[in-house]
């Protein structure tokens, strides 16, 4: 009998220890993979002509993925130019005759220079002078009066300039170049439908390096820092899968515990989000579950 209860004792034990090594066993927290996702947008309006895209390309950046139909914008453009051409040629006239005025006033400021220098060797009079400076003034109100003529007309001309660069603008924006690095994940449109500013063309997302948002405890707290290596577990179909992971964020305030959240104590009511930066071998997906586990030695340090 005492045999048995010996047994029965010892097994008790065994238990207990097997107890103890599964709650030690625990993750240090638990969350999903996140990505910066990215709509690209129409910034033009008209038919879509080329979108040469589909869901799961690797797209890089500054790489060309399709245009918008830019006829409209070309006849604009133009049409602009034939008016700027026939507004320049009635301009010609008052252009030439500020040339020309601008021409008597370089001669008067030279035969002004040289009264002035007859004048300090006394070979010069004061009335040489004064006329010289009213021929002078007499040319600038001229010019000034054929400039205020011509206003209107240039102005004009800078209006055109500035519908031009608009148009320019546009045409330019027509073309959809892909802004980053990544991959697609939504396709919003196809060839031929017709877009219109800020419509949705298409999601896309940089899948090499994933974003794990887990929570810790605030006891968990002091054995984790921005930089730290921590491993980060998914599951596989034998046994989970291990990655390097690099914290990259904490949150500096607390939070309430997410619904779907376990920490290490079972459900705290509070718990700091941490981000961790896990590279992807391609089998990481967004929205995928996963744990970590801070590394003994990394936190001891």
């Amino acid at each position: 009998m005492k045999k048995h209860q010996y047994i029965l004792g010892v097994s008790i034990m065994v238990l207990s220890l097997f107890s103890c090594g599964e709650d030690n066993g625990k993750a240090d927290g638990y969350g999903n993979f996140e990505a910066t996702e990215i709509t690209i947008s129409a910034e033009n309006n008209g038919k879509l002509i080329q979108f040469s895209i589909e869901e799961g390309d690797q797209l890089t950046k500054d790489q060309f993925v399709g245009f918008i139909d830019t006829i409209s914008l070309s006849l604009k453009r133009e049409q602009l130019i034939v008016s700027k051409s026939v507004i320049s040629s009635k301009s010609k006239g008052v252009l030439s005759q500020i040339s020309v005025l601008n021409s008597k006033l370089k001669t008067a400021r030279i035969n002004k220079t040289r009264v002035e220098n007859l004048i300090k060797d006394n070979a010069g009079t004061q009335k040489q002078l004064d006329d010289v400076s009213g021929e002078i003034d007499v040319i600038k109100s001229q010019i000034r009066s054929v400039e205020i003529q011509n206003a209107p007309v240039v102005n004009e001309l800078k209006s055109i300039d500035v519908q031009l660069k608009q148009i320019d603008d546009q045409i330019k924006k027509s073309k959809i170049i892909n802004p980053v690095n990544g991959t697609v994940l939504t396709k919003y449109a196809e060839p031929n439908e017709i877009t219109a500013f800020g419509k949705p063309l298409y999601k896309i997302a940089d899948l090499s390096t994933m974003e794990l948002r887990v929570y810790i405890s605030e006891t968990q707290l002091a054995h984790i820092k921005i930089g730290q290596k921590v491993t980060v577990k998914i599951d596989a179909s034998e046994d989970m899968k291990s990655f390097e992971g690099t914290v990259s964020w904490i949150a500096s305030e607390a939070e309430f515990t997410p619904k779907i959240i376990q920490t290490k104590e079972e459900r705290v009511a509070l718990v700091y989000a941490v981000k961790v930066d896990v590279v992807n071998d391609g089998s990481l997906k967004i929205g995928m579950p996963a744990e970590i586990w801070i590394n003994s030695v990394s936190s001891s340090q």
